[in-house]
């Protein structure tokens, strides 16, 4: 639907003609930026400008917090199961801030396909599994279509135990405020010995509840 299509249906429906405040946030910038834009739409500029500071104060302590770790965790974000598709957009930044290196997806990039084989030849320390639209349990749920793989048990984050389910639906597929939380989120995954898991069960859970100490 074009910008037109959508004023004139507003029109048709609303019997006025409302303002529309387009969005397309493909980075993190363009989210900020978007808040921006909605606080002015709605005449508190301030407001917005607040919740902009505050979001980025919070991922500075976490980047604070990281900033001379040397343990850079290589990671595999994963947006969809079946057929495979790495997480794009906005997550490429937030692996980095967490301190982790992201092995799939491009920041600012829309999210891309990928094979099976490209994720067993990367073999990562830690595979995130964020599908959109996904709460946990759904995650769960379509789990069987990687786990019933033959080379499954050889990843080394399936040995390790860091195979870890994450709300996408919540926390990492909408930008928005709750970015701030994917990236604490992130940070308590990867560096688990000095970030508390205050997320756990909220925000994220361990593939297998045994795999994690």
């Amino acid at each position: 639907m074009s910008a037109q299509d959508l004023d004139q249906a507003l029109c048709r429906w609303t019997g006025a003609r409302p303002a529309v405040v387009s969005l397309a946030p493909n980075a993190l910038a363009d989210v900020w930026r978007d808040i921006e834009t909605v606080a002015a739409a709605l005449g508190a500029p301030e407001r917005g400008q607040t919740l902009i500071d505050t979001l980025r104060s919070r991922m500075e302590r976490v980047r604070a917090r990281i900033r001379h770790r040397h343990e850079r965790p290589r990671i595999a974000c994963i947006e969809w199961i079946d057929p495979l598709m790495a997480a794009g957009n906005w997550m490429p930044e937030l692996v980095a801030m967490a301190g982790g290196v992201n092995l799939f997806g491009v920041a600012g990039r829309h999210s891309p396909w990928m094979s099976w084989e490209d994720l067993v030849t990367a073999d990562p320390d830690i595979i995130l599994v964020l599908p959109c639209g996904f709460d946990i349990a759904r995650a769960r749920r379509e789990m069987p279509a990687l786990t019933a793989r033959a080379e499954w048990s050889s990843l080394s984050a399936v040995a390790s135990g860091r195979i870890y389910l994450l709300d996408g639906s919540q926390f990492f597929n909408r930008p928005g405020p709750r970015l701030a939380d994917s990236l604490e989120i992130l940070a308590e995954l990867f560096h688990p010995d000095i970030f508390t898991p205050g997320y756990r069960g909220i925000g994220w859970e361990p593939l297998a509840a045994a795999a994690y100490p």
